[in-house]
């Protein structure tokens, strides 16, 4: 029987949005998982608790769902006009595998704040009351993200009374700009990979639909829920409890993947689970939110619902509230035409817990349609700071 010690990692457990993830300083990392590769995987997947057949984690600081399996790193950064580089990485919950292919919006305000209490932002411009400014390299997409913390009395504030439908607890508001946030990776620097608003998607074994194939803050497939058999209200419980319907959208998420030329083969979406984001739309519906909060038709744009890791999220990625707020500011798209068509630079759609307000700024260029930035509101707060522990072995 393996009786080897434990080794202690300095970490910080933060919820940043509407997720959590244990946060390290790249330099207190163990050497070998100071570079990507195979090590720095492990030690992720064992830090989390994955991956575990029971799907519970029991066994590590994951909390068995993709909005708290996840792991981020903090450096400073060398490039021009940046604070940090941020490195995200989602684990897999119940499969041997980390998924470093997107971002996390919901962290990117963690990563923000983290920054100031890591002390890898210049203590110079740090307030001693009002507002840090933290230029973020956001390393997984290459993209900036700026974000807008506040500060009293020289320290990063993180109580207030802002209040994010998803979150049971008020907190202080953090500002995120996504810059440029049209994906210029896989697919080759187009906002819309297909070269068309609107496709119509052919799914071996569900169907053909229309569908507005997106990568902006994260690739994203959006289809019309009636499309599909849904009204655009549904809450976690109406999607999760059933394998026929995950399956599928993972066949629905696996043709757009191939569409958009993220992927070659169907194979190859089982080792790029965090990406695209498949998500469906409806115009205003009224909806009781899993809080129990009446949402009326009459408070929101329009409805959407989006699946992170193979599950329903409870809420909405902060990435794919980019990729709608987005899609939302584009004339044409069904996300555009679910919120009543037009020009618009801000929307206020539904989710499972509640609602949220994302503005963008779209314009087209030589027929291009480009996004100078997306912007929301989101909080964070640490939870815990100190050592996190795995077994030595896990390094072996």
């Amino acid at each position: 029987m393996s009786n080897t010690a434990q080794i202690r990692i300095p970490a910080t457990y933060i919820r940043g949005g509407t997720s959590k993830g244990v946060f390290f300083r790249l330099g207190d990392l163990p050497q070998s998982c100071q570079v990507p590769g195979r090590a720095r995987d492990k030690l992720f997947q064992r830090v989390i608790g994955s991956p575990d057949p029971y799907s519970a984690h029991i066994d590590g600081m994951g909390g068995a769902t993709s909005s708290t399996s996840k792991c981020v790193i903090l450096s400073k950064s060398e490039r021009p006009d940046h604070d940090v580089d941020y490195l995200y990485g989602q684990v897999s919950i119940n499969t041997d595998f980390v998924d470093w292919s997107g971002n996390c919006g919901n962290l990117s305000t963690a990563a923000g704040a983290f920054a100031i209490h890591a002390g890898l932002v210049d203590a110079s411009r740090i307030p001693h009351n009002g507002t840090c400014v933290v230029r973020i390299w956001q390393a997984n997409i290459g993209k900036t993200i700026i974000a807008h913390v506040p500060i009293t009395d020289g320290q990063v504030q993180e109580t207030g009374d802002f209040e994010l439908d998803g979150v049971t607890f008020p907190a202080a508001e953090i500002v995120l700009e996504f810059m440029d946030p049209s994906d210029d990776g896989d697919d080759g620097g187009a906002m819309f990979p297909t070269g068309n608003l609107v496709d119509t998607l052919d799914v071996p074994g569900v169907g053909s639909f229309p569908a507005t194939m997106i990568s902006a803050g994260i690739p994203t497939v959006f289809v019309n829920a009636a499309d599909i058999g849904y009204q655009g209200t549904e809450l976690r419980e109406d999607i999760n409890n059933d394998p026929a319907q995950l399956e599928r959208f993972e066949k629905i998420r696996v043709a757009g993947a191939l569409r958009m030329g993220l992927i070659q083969t169907p194979e190859e979406a089982l080792k790029r689970q965090h990406t695209p984001k498949i998500a469906f739309v409806s115009p205003p519906k009224s909806y009781t939110a899993s809080s129990g909060k009446a949402i009326e038709a009459g408070d929101v744009d329009l409805l959407v619902r989006a699946l992170s890791m193979g599950k329903l999220h409870h809420a909405m990625m902060g990435t794919c509230a980019v990729a709608i707020g987005t899609a939302a500011a584009i004339p044409g798209t069904l996300v555009n035409l679910a919120a009543g068509g037009g020009e618009r630079e801000a929307v206020r759609f539904g989710h499972p817990s509640g609602t949220l307000r994302v503005g963008a700024e779209a314009r087209q260029v030589d027929g291009q349609w480009q996004v100078t930035k997306a912007v929301m509101s989101r909080s964070a707060r640490i939870l815990m700071e100190g050592w996190v522990r795995v077994p030595a072995e896990t390094l072996a």
